[in-house]
């Protein structure tokens, strides 16, 4: 069964095609987000860290409160704080919001935004540091310490080249709760060699030239350190009832920035007719996404299901409207198993 995610709007939200243009914010309409999420039948969301957006942290804790089923992803880079004080908080959300707090480390970062952060870690050494910082909250959440004589009645032992943890940890480890789900992203080396490590789900960007062997390298890697890494996919989505009426959404918002600009031309973007490059330019993180008829957008996910993903990160814009549609049209086309009167979730 494909797990599906929706990005949180932390930066507002609206119609138009320039973000800064958008006027839906604040907790009450991030709130109706999240409603619409969990009666949608989406499997979680995710609280993106965005520079000029909102707090993550606080926007994954308020979901985790307005929901009772969605998992809540919060992303965030690992110069947030130390890996202890990450640990403490989300064993604290997970207590609260019954295990349902994951995690997605943003590793490759912008370096202006680096330096507004006063953060001088860069290049390679920035997953150096994310390795690192998910041992050390992992060694503290478990109680288990990296090196001879770490564990002593749940005190963790750390020294390394980022962090220096002495006796760290929590009185009963961390009481049985299930440390967070770990994504990742990226195609470097790097990224790759992180995620075989450290990860538990690596996501991908539909951009990637050779997604199926991009999946089996995360693979090969993984195996190396005896781990399997579950692989997923962050995609916008534009679909509706018929393509004409997808792409018409898609010329309108693209008008906005190039009122010259023609559905052929928007079309001649997307490769195969589905994928369309150009999602970055109409208000959205991702460059690359999908644009098409219900029938069209499902036959893709399941293209993608069969070539080994098996989460998927869909965003859209407005984001209750959007939502909405891809419970009601789209999510049980693109897993029927799952998700009709005839699955698992009848």
């Amino acid at each position: 069964m494909t797990g599906f995610l929706w990005e949180l709007p932390t930066r507002r939200d609206g119609r138009r095609a320039d973000p800064t243009l958008w006027r839906r914010g604040g907790f009450d309409h991030l709130h109706q987000v999240v409603d619409a999420a969990e009666l949608s039948g989406v499997d979680g969301v995710v609280a993106t860290y965005d520079p000029d957006g909102e707090e993550s942290w606080i926007v994954a804790g308020g979901a985790l409160r307005h929901t009772r089923h969605c998992r809540v992803v919060v992303e965030f880079t690992p110069s947030f704080g130390t890996p202890v004080y990450a640990a403490k908080m989300s064993l604290t959300l997970q207590r609260l919001g019954a295990d349902r707090l994951d995690w997605l480390l943003k590793v490759d970062t912008d370096p202006e935004d680096d330096r507004r952060r006063g953060d001088r870690v860069g290049g390679a050494a920035r997953y150096e540091r994310a390795a690192e910082f998910l041992t050390v909250a992992r060694g503290v959440w478990s109680g288990r310490g990296a090196a001879p004589g770490g564990f002593d009645g749940g005190e963790f032992d750390h020294h390394g080249r980022y962090f220096d943890v002495v006796a760290g940890g929590f009185d009963e480890a961390a009481d049985g709760h299930a440390f967070p789900v770990v994504h990742l992203s990226g195609t470097s080396p790097e990224a790759i060699a992180l995620s075989a490590a450290h990860g538990d789900v690596h996501l991908f960007s539909a951009s990637t030239p050779d997604l199926t062997a991009d999946v089996r390298a995360l693979a090969a890697a993984a195996a190396q350190h005896g781990r399997t890494v579950r692989t997923g996919l962050v995609l916008p989505v534009i679909a509706r009832e018929d393509e004409h009426e997808a792409w018409a959404r898609v010329l309108r918002l693209w008008r906005e920035i190039d009122p010259s600009a023609t559905e052929r031309e928007l079309r001649s973007r997307a490769r195969d007719g589905v994928l369309f490059h150009g999602f970055d330019r109409i208000g959205h993180r991702a460059r690359a996404g999908l644009v098409g008829s219900y029938d069209q957008v499902a036959r893709r996910l399941g293209d993608y299901t069969r070539a080994g993903i098996d989460t998927v990160v869909l965003s859209g814009h407005p984001a209750i409207e959007e939502i909405h549609r891809a419970g009601e049209h789209l999510l049980h086309l693109a897993d029927p198993a799952g998700r009709t009167l005839r699955g698992a979730r009848a």
